[in-house]
């Protein structure tokens, strides 16, 4: 069997040659030897002059694989399969579609471990960094009751919505930090080669200063000398916030805390924690995977610890007889709508629909809010960046005007 699998074993090849007219081609293409890639070119009507192998460290020159990517893979595989295509050779074009080596690299991987003799499942269980558990279940799930390309479809539609849910939260995270940030540069080098400028020609007025002016050389001169204790305590309280967050279970369960009870922000990392429940929950109970073994994989994709224990408890809830949505409300995690709907789907037995319903509307909240978000800090950061850089000029042109009234 290993020897079989060891001869079935193929690698990317690089070709150069000719076609039938003479125009000279190359490309890429998968074989198991150059002899058979040779073979297969001449089959196409093409005279090979150069057929290499491709070496593996060409492919660690490649982008780093995001969820995405993974997102892209899936929907092509259910598409491809839906089609009736064969899955090795659906690995095979769709791994040529991308042009990051890495991703191609990686789908090659798994397709050698499908032929091997390997399930699909147990392939991607041996890519635990780029396919989690959850993706692996469902995967399982598919196999096992002859619909993979259904679910699929189904984990690529949850990848899709979640990767655009992150994506969203980012968003808004990241525009009031970089604006912050360049403001925060900017009042900087203002104070430290703008201001000493200044100070030196109101040093040859030989009149008292205004207060203001005063103020603001005095923070110019402490910011000049304690520039580099203060960079440093920035960039080390930093580094100590991230190594506190990554080796403390404590500290990261109480930033998720803090977090939800921010203004305007929490409510947006409330809503989506909500519909990433809402979304995971769906997809894994319409897989057919039973509702307590399901819960095991909703408590991680929530991204909050408040809602990962809440859905802990709602597990042990559910699995002595209490009601999925019972058990929900006595949590107090979740919106009464959310309950209320998941109450609905319970006794109408299509509580998988009624979650997909819960979760694009809070992803739909979500985005609003977002959007909402962005278009009240432009004005805001506008503002503050106004009065930070007006108040500067004020203060340095203020003796200049006062020295005009004098004369």
């Amino acid at each position: 069997m290993a020897q079989k699998a060891a001869a079935a074993k193929t690698s990317a090849f690089r070709w150069e040659g000719t076609d039938r007219k003479g125009v000279k081609v190359k490309g890429e293409v998968s074989g198991q030897n150059p002899a058979l890639v040779k073979a297969q070119l001449r089959k196409q009507g093409i005279n090979p002059t150069k057929v290499v192998k491709k070496s593996a460290l060409s492919f660690g020159s490649g982008k780093k694989i995001k969820p995405l990517d993974i997102a892209l893979f899936t929907r092509q595989m259910a598409t491809m399969m839906k089609a009736g295509v064969p899955l090795l050779q659906s690995f095979d074009i769709i791994g040529e579609g991308f042009e990051n080596p890495n991703m191609r690299k990686l789908i090659d991987e798994v397709k050698q471990e499908v032929a091997a003799g390997n399930s699909f499942a147990t392939s991607l269980r041996k890519k635990p960094q780029y396919f989690d558990e959850l993706y692996c279940n469902l995967v399982d799930s598919g196999e096992q009751a002859g619909a993979l390309e259904n679910l699929l479809d189904r984990i690529a539609t949850y990848k899709e919505k979640t990767e655009a849910l992150k994506a969203k939260i980012k968003k808004a995270m990241n525009y009031p930090i970089a604006v912050v940030v360049v403001a925060i540069i900017v009042t900087a080098i203002l104070l430290i080669k703008v201001v000493p400028q200044f100070e030196d020609v109101f040093s040859s007025f030989g009149a008292e200063l205004p207060a203001f002016t005063l103020m603001v050389i005095g923070i110019s001169e402490f910011i000049q000398t304690w520039w580099l204790a203060i960079l440093a305590a920035m960039v080390g309280s930093a580094f100590a916030f991230q190594t506190a967050h990554k080796k403390s279970q404590k500290f990261r369960d109480a930033v998720d805390r803090g977090i939800l009870k921010m203004p305007v922000v929490g409510d947006i990392i409330y809503k989506s924690s909500v519909a990433r429940y809402a979304r995971t929950l769906s997809t894994t109970f319409a897989a057919g995977v039973p509702l307590v073994e399901a819960l095991d994989s909703v408590a991680g994709a929530t991204g909050n610890v408040v809602f990962k224990n809440a859905v802990n408890k709602i597990k042990a809830d559910v699995s002595t007889g209490m009601q999925l949505n019972f058990s929900m409300r006595t949590t107090n995690a979740f919106p009464a709508m959310a309950v209320q709907m998941t109450a609905i789907g319970e006794e109408s037995g299509a509580l998988d629909e009624m979650l997909d319903k819960v979760a694009s509307f809070y992803e739909e909240e979500v985005d609003n809010m977002v959007d909402g978000l962005t278009a009240l800090m432009e004005p805001i950061i506008m503002a503050v960046l106004g009065v930070l850089v007006g108040g500067l000029i004020i203060a340095m042109y203020l003796p200049i005007f006062q020295l005009g009234n004098v004369i």
